[in-house]
């Protein structure tokens, strides 16, 4: 399960909205063997596409030593899809496997839909694609301060349940 600040989400979204139609891409880092994600970076897609991505090879190298010289990782690396479900296509597999980053979450939003929230996160290992519940919390609610919640939500969580 990915669990994820409803903060980040928000970055995460803004940034797909903002680079529509292209997809966007970027990455949550965390500290190692934490799987806690907690600093959103935002990175270029070098193909400006709207139906295909990759990291900027420089701004990748520039990335990853930033996040080696604070004791981080990639804990997810996220893109957007512009036109079409938030799963991942073949040259999404292939990306993920040439990253070579087995413990990442690889986490995937559509833009399709304006008003609408559609996101799902995946593991990606050797090929093997297989999704993950995402659970988002808010940070910045006190969870002893509110009283009442609906079914299936608490004061600071919302689940998102797999439908595959």
């Amino acid at each position: 399960m990915l669990t994820i600040d409803r903060a980040i989400v928000d970055a995460i979204f803004a940034h797909a909205r903002r680079d529509h139609p292209d997809e966007a891409c970027g990455l949550v880092a965390g500290p190692v063997g934490s799987d806690t994600p907690v600093r959103h970076i935002p990175m270029q897609n070098a193909e400006r596409s709207m139906t295909f991505f990759s990291l900027d090879s420089m701004e990748q190298l520039r990335v990853w030593r930033e996040m080696d010289d604070r004791d981080e990782e990639p804990v997810v690396i996220y893109h957007s899809h512009t036109a079409t479900e938030a799963y991942p296509s073949r040259s999404d597999i292939g990306i993920a496997s040439d990253l070579g980053e087995p413990n990442a979450h690889y986490l995937l939003v559509s833009t399709r839909e304006p008003a609408t929230e559609e996101i799902r996160s995946f593991r990606i290992v050797d090929g093997a694609v297989t999704e993950e519940p995402v659970r988002i919390v808010d940070a910045t609610v006190d969870p002893h301060a509110v009283q009442t919640y609906m079914f299936g939500q608490s004061p600071t969580t919302v689940d998102y349940e797999c439908s595959r």
